[in-house]
């Protein structure tokens, strides 16, 4: 009995599917497109878009990972941390990131930003970890031409949450000693006699958002004056790495940066160490540091 219940409802499916093929098909109105669908043809031609609602229609919101801080809204009486890592908020604007010095934070919150800038390359990259007072983190990075354009070109990038746990090793960076550093240093090295000069290599623009005060170094072609920050630049590296194929392409070597971690111990168990370039800024006040107005 099941077997001839079976057959039936095969017999059922191939009539219904040759009678659809022998049914004539509509044709379409002049001037609609050929695969026009019958239900879409009977109201041929459409009415036409009302202007208005391109700009009056209410427009998804961006997702959570895309703007990890959205939504808050700043009283009168809450003050912005001062942020000079020589991004200007428009050119935040132009990587598809909200400036971080628009970017309000509360305890145990932070963002740790690195900026990566090859030497003999306009190709630029840009990562960014963000870690709320829920515990979340999420990572944001970007990649592309950097030059010649009014925009970034060719730029690809991604916003993904981290797992859970993440956040910890994050804010464990928080207290590491080099953003007591200065912002740009030079290499003194006992056993080299003159001064390195830079003409290749990649330089790395770091900077750390907390309530109530930024830090930024920079960190260019040494391999020891890398490795003072190598612990950030991993720890930022390993979070984007692996989210989109077309970003990893352009680091080769991975999140590795022991090597230049090494040669900065090897720098200071020789009897060297980094000191402040000549023309090196100083670090933006704290919130607390500024005078009371």
């Amino acid at each position: 009995m099941a077997a001839l219940r079976n057959a039936c409802g095969l017999a059922l499916i191939l009539a219904l599917a040759a009678a659809a093929e022998a049914a004539p098909r509509r044709k379409a109105p002049p001037g609609a497109p050929a695969d026009l669908s019958p239900a879409d043809a009977a109201v041929w031609p459409y009415p036409p878009p009302d202007p208005r609602s391109w700009w009056d229609d209410d427009r998804p919101r961006p997702p959570e990972a895309a703007d990890p801080l959205g939504g808050r809204r700043l009283s009168s009486r809450d003050r912005l941390v001062p942020v000079d890592n020589g991004i200007e908020p428009t050119v935040y604007r132009l990587w598809g990131l909200q400036p971080l010095q628009t970017q309000p934070l509360t305890a145990d919150e932070m963002v740790l930003e690195v900026w990566t800038r090859p030497a003999r390359s306009v190709r630029q990259a840009v990562i960014r970890v963000t870690v709320r007072s829920d515990g979340r983190a999420f990572v944001q990075a970007r990649a592309g031409y950097a030059c010649c354009e009014p925009g970034v070109a060719r730029r690809v990038g991604f916003d993904a949450g981290l797992p859970a746990g993440a956040a910890a090793s994050f804010l464990a960076l928080r207290v590491a000693p080099m953003w007591d550093a200065p912002r740009d240093v030079r290499v003194i090295d006992p056993s080299v006699s003159t001064e390195a000069i830079c003409v290749d290599g990649v330089a790395y623009d770091l900077t750390l958002l907390l309530p109530g005060r930024s830090r930024s170094l920079r960190r260019a072609c040494d391999e020891a004056a890398i490795g003072q920050a190598a612990d950030a630049l991993g720890a930022a590296f390993a979070a984007a790495l692996g989210q989109e194929p077309r970003f990893d392409v352009l680091f080769p070597g991975g999140a590795g940066f022991a090597a230049a971690k090494a040669a900065y111990q090897d720098l200071l168990a020789g009897g060297g160490g980094l000191q402040p370039a000549p023309r090196t800024r100083p670090q933006p006040p704290g919130l607390a540091d500024q005078p009371a107005g």
